[in-house]
């Protein structure tokens, strides 16, 4: 069975979007958002409904980045994550994460109801599930925690997938929808209101002041009270340093008709490599949706090979008809593993930021809507504290620190010392790769109608050197996960600079 030749989400084809203009000229806003993923549309339509002037910025097209590339499951299960949280930070903290996903998920349940959207939104019960001894033990270990915490869940031993499984836990009445609808009613009431929405419209900085402003790269201007980044990576790094306090990871997802009725529920294992199962009702019929196979960003080469994977566990666990979709998304994590919610530094109070989802973007997502949104009021909230950007845990941010700056410093040594041999005119149709281009390294990609494509692989952040990532067509680089597309174009930060055209 053939994979689909390009990378297609079922969500983006599965109902069209609205056009917004790009911003020319200066405007005035009561609050500039940064993003036009779920939390930046989110945060817009509460503060719209406050009374708010909103005014949303996105670099590409709305939707078009993690938000639109989720498994969108809306679940307080957010893998083997609480025990781990209890020994990190204690029961009062631990139940409070819980409990600002718990209410992000009511939240959309509620948004749904009111607005009447039609978005597939079912409520289903969520499994971690194992067949390792070790991995067992762990879920025990979870299923104590839940306990601790007041968290209903259960634990049992075989789930209602066709295939034998170890042991599980359970969360009850958690959710999953087609984030499209859903956000795209969002928007509607948002406009409705008065909010304005700029599409290919890239922020680069934050100019300071009283009021502030956010610049774009074209150098015309949002004047406003707030700024909120909501742009997966915040676009103002200079004052976080968010590159060294964050990492990006690549996962995979296929949409597919099986030979196996799916049994309903959503999925995850315990060990690695991930499997995550979850259903989509598609015009009338019952696509799973398989993903997993997480790795860093640039250092899972060839990336064709996750997909292929996730197509071998298909077959053998379920019978596959039919391959309809795959693609992938791009998820950032914290070192503690909370996302930063709040002031982006203790001296600029007045730009917020929101990123570091950890794969659990549409609870965490909305959460972060929801916080932002008291924040801007002036009103106290019981998760400031646990969000806010400027904390640091000496356990586990210490040791994870080390770990993801060596793992840096190694793949900038290396792709310095890499010998390429290969030759731009050995390249086929369709194949990309680094190459010599008069005895240095480059990268180049023939595009199916023959063109050929040279770039400079030097990332345009600190100078690390970009890998190919021949299932998406990209350039990406292994250090702090920025992207490139095979022109060089900037697809996903830190960097803000295209790679030069060679």
């Amino acid at each position: 069975m053939v994979l689909p030749p390009f990378p297609e989400s079922y969500w983006l084809t599965s109902e069209s979007l609205p056009n917004f203009p790009k911003l020319t000229q200066d405007i005035k806003a009561d609050v500039a958002i940064v993003g036009a993923g779920i939390s930046g549309i989110t945060t817009a339509y509460l503060l719209s409904k406050q009374g708010l002037k909103v005014a949303i910025v996105e670099a590409g097209n709305i939707l078009n980045g993690t938000t639109g590339h989720t498994t969108a499951k809306i679940t307080a299960q957010h893998d083997l994550i609480y025990d781990e949280f209890l020994s990190h930070f204690g029961r009062e903290q631990t139940r409070l994460y819980y409990e600002a996903n718990r209410e992000a998920m009511q939240f959309i349940k509620q948004t749904v109801r009111e607005l009447r959207i039609d978005c597939d939104f079912a409520e289903e019960d969520a499994y971690i599930y194992t067949n390792s001894d070790k991995y067992a033990a762990k879920l025990t270990a979870e299923l104590a925690a839940y306990e601790k915490l007041g968290i209903p869940g259960a634990y049992v031993e075989q789930t209602p997938l066709p295939f034998r499984t170890q042991a599980a836990i359970v969360m009850h009445d958690q959710a999953r929808f087609n984030p499209v609808p859903y956000l795209k009613t969002l928007i509607r009431q948002v406009t409705g209101q008065g909010g304005q929405i700029y599409e290919h419209t890239t922020a680069v900085s934050v100019e300071k002041g009283n009021p502030p402003a956010v610049v774009t790269s074209e150098g015309h201007k949002i004047v406003c009270s707030h700024i909120v980044s909501c742009s997966h990576f915040p676009f103002q790094d200079g004052w976080g340093f968010y590159f060294a306090r964050m990492y990006a990871e690549r996962s995979y997802v296929l949409g597919v008709k099986t030979e196996k009725a799916y049994p309903g529920g959503m999925y995850i294992s315990a060990e690695d490599p991930k499997r995550s199962l979850r259903s989509v009702t598609a015009n009338g019929e019952t696509l799973v949706l398989i993903g997993g196979e997480n790795h860093k960003t640039g250092q899972g080469i060839p990336t064709i090979k996750h997909y292929e994977a996730l197509q071998a566990f298909g077959e053998e666990h379920f019978g596959l008809k039919e391959i309809r979709y795959r693609w992938s998304a791009q998820d950032l994590t914290t070192l503690d593993k909370l996302p930063f919610i709040g002031p982006i530094a203790a001296d600029a109070p007045q730009v917020l930021v929101a990123t570091g989802y950890k794969k659990w973007g549409m609870t965490t997502g909305t959460a972060a809507a929801l916080l932002i949104e008291k924040l801007i009021a002036g009103q106290e909230s019981p998760y400031q504290s646990l969000f806010t950007p400027s904390r640091f845990h000496a356990d586990p941010g210490l040791k994870t620190l080390l770990v993801q700056n060596a793992d840096v410093a190694k793949h900038l040594i290396a792709g310095k010392l890499e010998m390429v041999r290969k030759k731009p005119e050995e390249l086929g149709n369709d194949e990309g790769a680094v190459v010599s281009v008069n005895g240095k390294r480059a990268g180049a990609y023939r595009d199916p109608q023959g063109g050929l494509h040279i770039v400079d692989t030097t990332c345009t952040h600190m100078g690390c050197e970009v890998e190919w990532n021949d299932g998406e067509r990209t350039w990406d680089c292994p250090c702090h996960g920025s992207r490139f597309s095979y022109k060089g174009e900037v697809l996903e930060g830190p960097a803000k600079k295209p790679l030069k055209i060679l």
